[in-house]
């Protein structure tokens, strides 16, 4: 077997070509929480390392003048802590991404990582399917936008086309008195893969909900947006019935498997419960 290559280019349309002409053979470098683990453990062996993390674009944080922003696919996590309207904007996006392994982790982990990597347990992805979040990529034959509920295929499978890359992801503009929230369950108390986790998107009118985007991770072959779940809270002052409506839709959603960190039954139980947990958080900073 021939050694693995590594290209560091400076440009965009440098690692798109390269990343192309691989056909295959080659990986993104992006933070390399999940690459290099993948590497060490001999379930991918690439010809060739693209490490994108030398593109400008991919590492900017934009503020629209909309009140959006532009967050590059290989912005860290501990990197965009430091964006403090960020985090004020998208407390929930953030938190999924900052919890993604330990504080080493957290200053390379990205958002464009986590998704293209594939795993229906991504911590930052739930939160983004919830927001509405768009990613922009890049490939041979130019560039395209899709919902990031559109990338996941399957464990380890995106809809990413041949030679396509990451760049950036787009989070629209929060409407007066918007915010959102992340939970997830672990076995242990930190560094440890969800066994379900939950991002609830909410806008509020006083104690009325207006809007709503639920989705949940490690509880089907991708993270799943739960429209039942949406119409459920819209309408609602988010009372018992209401909550108890969007907690059985997210439980109706779930296609899990059993597995060392919890069973089918498990992780449907505890769908409907973090539902009802992160939707009192989302609601409260809402209406903050």
């Amino acid at each position: 077997m021939t050694d693995t290559q590594y290209l560091a280019p400076a440009t965009l349309d440098e690692a798109v070509g390269a990343y192309a002409a691989a056909d295959g053979a080659a990986r993104i470098l992006a933070g390399g929480t999940d690459l290099l683990v993948q590497m060490q453990s001999g379930f991918v062996k690439p010809g060739l390392i693209v490490d994108v993390k030398r593109i400008p674009e991919l590492t900017a944080i934009e503020e629209t003048g909309d009140g959006g922003f532009v967050i590059g696919a290989a912005v860290s996590g501990a990197t965009l802590e430091k964006s403090t309207n960020f985090g004020r904007s998208w407390p929930g996006a953030l938190e999924g991404l900052n919890l993604i392994g330990s504080t080493q982790i957290q200053g390379r982990a990205s958002f464009g990582g986590n998704l293209c990597n594939g795993s229906p347990a991504a911590d930052s992805v739930p939160a983004l399917v919830a927001g509405d979040v768009k990613v922009t990529v890049q490939g041979p034959d130019g560039r395209r936008e899709l919902a990031v509920a559109d990338v996941p295929a399957g464990p380890g499978k995106t809809n990413l086309k041949p030679g396509e890359i990451a760049v950036s992801f787009h989070f629209p503009p929060r409407p007066p008195h918007s915010s959102d929230a992340y939970l997830r369950m672990i076995p242990r108390t930190e560094m440890d893969i969800a066994v379900v986790g939950c991002g609830v998107n909410l806008t509020m009118d006083g104690d009325t909900c207006t809007a709503a985007r639920v989705a949940l991770g490690a509880v089907a072959p991708t993270v799943v947006h739960v429209p039942d779940a949406d119409a459920a809270l819209v309408g609602s002052t988010l009372d018992d019935d209401a909550l108890e409506a969007a907690a059985e839709a997210c439980r109706a959603a779930c296609n899990p498997i059993d597995d060392k960190r919890g069973t089918i039954a498990y992780r449907t139980s505890v769908a409907g419960t973090l539902l009802k947990r992160t939707a009192a958080i989302a609601a409260e900073r809402a209406k903050a």
